[in-house]
């Protein structure tokens, strides 16, 4: 689940126990995060199989509330500033934190499951998009590019990068595939805490913002839509979704930055990066 960076009080942003600092983990955080990372992918592999027409999404919440509870874990987002759900289920043109109502899926629908599992007090964070049946080539298109926009920004993660050099990567590759990049939202520490600093925005400036140290864990997450990058909230509160009704897609990972590079703790060991489109493997 993805910070609101224009609406400082927005549901998503709200967090007591955010840090005005950036944290610095070790080897121990690592693993801890490896376990939760590793755990909420597995889940996310396991919803590949719901994903069919006639599916309520409700069943998606109820698949995540039963796996945490075989797996000695929490959904970080049940009861966060009064969200009633175990994930996020955005579909379409639904930008984030979409309701996993009692909404079917139909075929041709793209969805988007956001899920953060509470693993020994880490949080694992990862959203993946899923096709229902033969995707249309536009949508097969958008899901590509917002996966490969994720992978730029995780592959400018280094010691003596900076933060803008991540959203500058995702932002100037969209952007090249005539894509918007979504502002409203934007990736964030992550550890012990669900949001925490610093704020990792989907566009920017090379050389611009912190610089990143070894020790560093957060989210990279992208919002990549057909049309504007412009967004509206619903009436809930939560639900966003595009001004023009385009198609939105996002991935996100959680990540560290290592002695030189960055490692992704979010991987699906079955290579599911996006169950319904070919996707080509991490390149980590």
């Amino acid at each position: 689940m993805n910070s609101y960076i224009n609406v400082p009080l927005a549901p998503a942003a709200k967090n007591a126990r955010r840090s005005a600092s950036i944290k610095l983990y070790g080897p121990d955080a690592f693993e801890g995060m490896r376990r939760a990372g590793s755990l909420t992918a597995a889940c996310l592999d396991g919803v590949a199989d719901l994903i069919r027409a006639n599916v309520p999404l409700a069943e998606i919440n109820t698949y995540v509330l039963d796996f945490a509870a075989a797996h000695n874990a929490t959904p970080a987002t049940l009861g966060y500033q009064g969200y009633k759900y175990a994930c996020c289920t955005s579909v379409n043109h639904v930008v984030c934190h979409g309701f996993p109502n009692e909404k079917k899926l139909r075929e041709g629908d793209i969805v988007n499951v956001d899920v953060t599992l509470i693993c020994d007090g880490w949080y694992g964070d990862s959203s993946r998009m899923y096709v229902v049946g033969k995707p249309k080539r536009a949508a097969e298109r958008l899901i590509k590019i917002a996966h490969e926009a994720m992978m730029q920004g995780i592959r400018a993660v280094r010691p003596g990068a900076h933060l803008g050099d991540i959203g500058h990567a995702i932002q100037s590759f969209a952007q090249s595939e005539r894509c918007s990049v979504v502002r409203d939202f934007c990736g964030h520490g992550i550890g012990q805490v669900f949001h925490d600093s610093p704020n990792i925005l989907n566009f920017g400036k090379a050389g611009d913002g912190a610089e990143l140290r070894e020790g560093m864990i957060f989210t990279v997450e992208p919002m990549i839509n057909l049309g504007t990058g412009e967004v509206k909230m619903l009436a809930d509160d939560w639900t966003a979704v595009t001004r023009d009704k385009s198609l939105s897609a996002q991935f996100e990972h959680s990540i560290g930055v290592t002695a030189d590079g960055c490692e992704i703790f979010t991987q699906s060991a079955k290579g599911l990066h996006a169950p319904g489109v070919e996707i080509s493997g991490d390149a980590f």
